[in-house]
């Protein structure tokens, strides 16, 4: 599967919507039902073939050194909430939900199907001082610990280091140098920046995201109401809009093309995920760079790519970045003691296997243990990424790019999770009236204020039918 796929893949996921059976482990995919000693039912949202085979190793480890069976169901975003309403409906709950994003925690414990006394114990037992912060924090409920979380994936925004080192130009760590930088950067040969406009990708929400968050624009303040017509919000949408119109490759732009163009040495930045980085290294035969310099070198990009991972804009108050962690979630109807052994073994004993199937993209969340507190942040450095070819990321990037990366889960803050506002983030992502607006707006449709209005009632109606 390619690594467009992936990408939307993991904003299906982002979102919280929806997850169908697939085939892995047996038919009927429910089941925990309480039932101690029963086969440990675990659904996993990371379910393309290759991740599953991973984890059917690792399962098969634990069931080795527990003697607890477990039984495996691979799960697609596009159908978890249909599934998770029905197998809840007829009281064949899973024991344990691995891979699940922020929104799904938010949702599953709205509705009242975690067991929070459970991921409370498992992180206290492993040290909740060997975690991030900011991941725990982000899977809290006020001092209830919701689920688990495993790992993360940062949104970047990604530049051509040599073309900024050869026009003097500083990292683009602002607006006002992102902006500056784009300029200078911009001729017929080559875009200042390319970013998503598409109305109906959750990827140009994403994108617009990383870098409305810089500048102190929320989608809801702290008491749940709408924010995105806020001042900080709609010069965030102004910035976007300048940098689309003046800076950017013509035409509507998604999560195919803002890669193609970059890929091709067509653009000096992009908004991308981490995901990017083992296809900008020339791993992926399917998603190669194809930049002039790229046939004699398939590494050249990741050799001459810097990475930002916060952004700050004039009226923020410090950076901050858009991005997903993802937890083990162990369900109300859970055979307690089996899948507490499960969780505390992925997130130790089979925590380099975890992580180690896509490091990229699974950056830990639990940078090591109480004897060695870097053990898995310094092994993730050195897991191989890739897909036909393997290599560390270490081989291709800098040790500047891998802290940036390293350190994201400490600065992700995403859109509403934070506020408590998980169920209206999945609704308003099943709807894209984000996105719709940024589309209307650089397609000369609406100005910054009207697209930053119109955003922003298109929500308060989500949130009032949420209600």
């Amino acid at each position: 599967m390619g690594g467009t796929k992936r990408q939307v893949q993991v904003s299906a996921a982002a979102v919280g919507v929806t997850v169908l059976l697939a085939a892995c482990g047996s038919g009927d995919g429910g089941g925990g039902g309480g039932d101690e000693g029963g086969p440990l039912t675990v659904w996993t949202l990371e379910n393309l073939p290759d991740r599953l085979a991973a984890q059917q190793e690792i399962a098969a480890a634990f069931t080795q050194s527990s003697g607890i069976e477990v039984e495996l169901v691979g799960i697609d975003e596009d159908q978890f909430n249909q599934l998770l309403t029905s197998s809840a409906a007829a009281g064949e709950l899973p024991d344990v939900v691995g891979a699940l994003p922020l929104a799904g925690v938010q949702a599953l414990a709205a509705n009242e199907l975690l067991a929070p006394d459970v991921a409370a114990d498992v992180v206290e037992g492993l040290g909740a001082d060997t975690f991030s912060e900011q991941a725990l924090e982000l899977t809290r409920d006020g001092d209830t610990q919701l689920a688990v979380p495993s790992d993360g994936w940062a949104q970047l925004l990604v530049y051509r280091k040599d073309l900024f080192d050869a026009a003097g130009l500083a990292a683009p760590e602002t607006y006002e140098g992102i902006l500056a930088a784009a300029q200078a950067l911009d001729s017929p040969e080559r875009a200042g920046f390319t970013g998503a406009t598409a109305p109906n990708d959750a990827f140009t929400q994403q994108t617009f995201e990383h870098l409305a968050l810089g500048n102190g624009c929320q989608l809801v303040d702290d008491g749940g109401e709408v924010t995105l017509d806020s001042d900080e919000c709609v010069a965030a949408f102004q910035f976007y809009d300048q940098l689309i119109t003046d800076y950017s490759v013509s035409g509507t732009q998604d999560v195919d093309t803002t890669r193609a163009a970059y890929f091709a040495g067509q653009a000096a930045m992009v908004v991308w995920s981490s995901f990017i980085l083992d296809e900008m290294a020339g791993l992926r035969a399917d998603a190669l760079p194809t930049c002039p310099e790229c046939s004699a070198d398939p590494a050249f990009l990741a050799k001459n790519s810097g990475v930002v991972t916060t952004i700050a804009g004039p009226d923020g108050d410090e950076g901050a970045q858009f991005g997903e962690v993802v937890s083990w979630a162990v369900t109300a109807d859970a055979q307690t003691d089996a899948a507490t052994q499960f969780v505390t073994y992925m997130m130790e004993d089979g925590y380099e296997q975890w992580i180690g199937f896509s490091p990229e993209g699974k950056v830990p969340t639990r940078q090591g243990t109480a004897d060695e507190p870097s053990r898995f942040i310094d092994a993730w450095a050195t897991l191989p990424a890739g897909v036909d070819t393997k290599a560390p990321l270490s081989d291709f990037y800098s040790a500047e790019v891998l802290d940036a990366l390293r350190n994201a889960p400490d600065t992700i803050s995403p859109w509403g999770i934070p506020q408590g506002q998980g169920a209206l983030v999945g609704a308003s992502l099943g709807e894209l009236p984000v996105p719709q607006s940024i589309s209307a707006m650089t397609g000369g449709e609406l100005d910054p204020q009207q697209a930053a209005q119109q955003a922003a009632d298109a929500l308060r109606e989500i949130a009032s039918s949420l209600e």
